[in-house]
């Protein structure tokens, strides 16, 4: 893994931090990245449900008692992680913020609420600053996009974004990993296909719809791509169309990006750019099979952007660009982490 801007050289004293969520597959990568950047907990608090309390979970710490979630408890931790529900986290992080921790929340809950900083620390680390200490973290294809988006945009003004993305199936958490896993088996093995996690069968198909669809015919899942990115750039404006598509690949989310900029750009100069930007590393060398994959991505901690090229629509003021990131670190837990490192 990439381990970019990295605390562990800093000093700082222990924090106590607590992950709630952490049976499913973001909150144990939760804890996986603070044992790899080296993030200093002091102590390690592991909650989840009810059922899954006084369960032993296999960490980087060491073996783990599940506790059941008690907000009195979680309130005595300096770092909270949540990667829980949207309706878990309204009933819950506000207090816990109140009482002093460093909340960040990986629902949907509070990211579009103006007095709450939504934060991917490459490109808005500013916003941590005079927020109070509840921290929304952005959706993963939004995380994603925008650590190729916001370099460019400082150097050359974006106009207009269209993105188009390939969804691996952990975007809908573990279960959705296991039904694509054991209905493509019984697809090659000729038993019946069916779907439970998704609203088709997802093995050998694309699904282009990710959540509810909205009044205007994008889904909700395709709008916080827009609602997020003008959030995090800081451009209420920013002209923004997705079209979300599930994929049957295990991680790390795939997005086609073409921009229009303000300021006249070539590939050259945009891979310049990018090749400075943190959190980024560019794989474009199209002659030699080089570009971003999922299979590449996955695991990594920095975004590959490759694909650069002028965009045929847009002239010398375009570009096309293909965008890989492991949704479940960028775009999920590794983000939360830095967040807490800006704290540190």
């Amino acid at each position: 893994m990439s381990n970019s801007s990295n605390p562990a050289s800093r000093n700082v004293g222990p924090r106590r931090v607590a992950v709630v969520g952490a049976t499913g597959a973001v909150g144990r990568e939760m804890v996986n990245v603070l044992h790899d950047r080296k993030f200093p907990v002091g102590e390690l608090g592991l909650f989840a449900s009810e059922r899954s309390a006084g369960k032993v979970q296999d960490t980087p710490y060491g073996p783990k008692t599940l506790q059941a979630f008690d907000a009195e408890v979680v309130k005595g931790y300096d770092v909270v992680l949540l990667a829980v529900s949207g309706d878990f986290a309204k009933a819950h992080a506000p207090a816990l913020a109140s009482a002093g921790a460093l909340v960040i929340d990986n629902s949907s809950a509070f990211r579009y609420d103006d007095n709450i900083p939504l934060i991917v620390p490459e490109i808005n680390a500013h916003a941590f600053q005079g927020g109070g200490r509840l921290i929304a973290n952005p959706n993963c294809t939004t995380a994603i996009a925008v650590v190729a988006l916001g370099p460019l945009h400082k150097a050359f003004g974006l106009k207009r974004v269209i993105v188009s993305t390939y969804q691996a199936t952990s975007g809908a958490g573990a279960e959705g990993m296991a039904e694509l896993e054991e209905q493509t088996r019984n697809r090659l093995e000729g038993r019946p296909v069916t779907n439970s996690v998704f609203r088709h069968p997802i093995p050998f198909n694309l699904i282009p719809q990710i959540d509810a669809f909205q009044d205007n015919g994008y889904t909700k899942e395709e709008m916080k791509v827009t609602w997020e990115t003008r959030k995090i750039l800081g451009v209420p404006d920013l002209a923004l169309s997705c079209t979300a598509v599930r994929i049957p690949t295990y991680r790390a989310h795939s997005e086609a990006i073409t921009i229009e900029t303000i300021q006249p750009v070539t590939p050259d100069a945009a891979r310049a750019v990018l090749a400075d930007a943190p959190g980024v590393k560019v794989v474009d060398d199209p002659a030699n099979g080089a570009y971003p994959m999922p299979l590449n991505a996955t695991a990594q901690y920095d975004v590959e952007v490759g694909r650069i090229r002028t965009n045929l629509v847009f002239g010398d003021h375009g570009l096309d660009l293909f965008v890989c990131g492991d949704q479940l670190l960028k775009g999920a837990a590794l983000n939360a982490v830095q967040i807490a490192e800006l704290d540190l």
